[in-house]
């Protein structure tokens, strides 16, 4: 008895526990919908991340030339527009910032961003991505703040784009969720950039959908492999089956 009351009280607690997890504090994350099949958005988050990412940040497990065969680019198509710091379409996607100017300018390392899709989860970054929000006090560098990640060492590098958000006076980070809309729940924005609000988070989503490849480059055709893998599997179950039958038909069970 005390093990079923046990086994209860777990299963009671899994829900809330894996509500704690999935969020980033009290504010609830936005699922982009990505489409990892949508080349033409991978395309589009491919020139955002090499235009506004890669210029602190290192991809160090990707490389240019895989990147143009994944989403349908032409070589000459990355070498004219997306490389900045080499001129070898072989090369990884590196950064020609040094690691100390780096530390000296933002206080802390930028991460290498090969993986982060995976170790944060697109629903992380997509929300933190429009979760910018202009913070006056001293302590921060750059003068922004972050509902998903507070105190970043990050500046926020779609200003232009987003425009500037300011926390609404009425509402704490911890009072509602973010719609996924308009960030009407918590931030309003106090200041247009060169995108409305639905063109930017279609924004976002590109550069989310393509930091997903990143992360995985072999997602789909893993995923179609085990589609086959599991017809193979299921085929030799009827076979196995069969041959099985056949074996003990004739054996007596006593």
């Amino acid at each position: 008895m005390r093990k079923l009351s046990f086994l209860a009280a777990v299963l009671l607690l899994v829900p809330s526990f894996v509500g704690a997890v999935s969020g980033s504090g009290s504010v609830r994350l936005l699922d982009p919908a990505i489409d990892l099949k949508d080349v033409a958005s991978l395309q589009r988050g491919a020139k955002l991340f090499v235009n506004y990412c890669l210029s602190c940040h290192n991809a160090s497990l990707a490389r240019y030339n895989r990147m143009a065969a994944d989403i349908g680019l032409t070589e000459d198509q990355v070498k004219n527009n997306m490389m900045f710091a080499t001129d070898k379409v072989g090369d990884v996607m590196k950064v020609a910032i040094s690691s100390e100017d780096a530390t000296k300018w933002f206080g802390v390392q930028p991460p290498d961003l090969s993986v982060v899709s995976r170790s944060k989860g697109i629903d992380w970054l997509y929300s933190y991505l429009l979760g910018f929000y202009k913070d006056d006090d001293p302590a921060r560098p750059f003068g922004v703040n972050n509902l998903i990640f507070p105190d970043v060492a990050m500046p926020h590098v779609f200003l232009d784009l987003q425009g500037v958000q300011i926390k609404k006076s009425h509402s704490g980070a911890g009072e509602e969720s973010v719609s996924s809309t308009e960030m009407g729940n918590l931030l309003e924005l106090a200041q247009p950039g060169l995108m409305d609000s639905v063109e930017y988070q279609n924004a976002v989503r590109d550069l989310v959908t393509f930091m997903a490849y990143l992360g995985e480059p072999t997602k789909l055709e893993r995923q179609q492999l085990g589609i086959w893998v599991l017809l193979f599997l299921a085929v030799l179950f009827v076979l196995s089956y069969g041959l099985k039958k056949e074996y003990w038909k004739d054996v007596k069970h006593t």
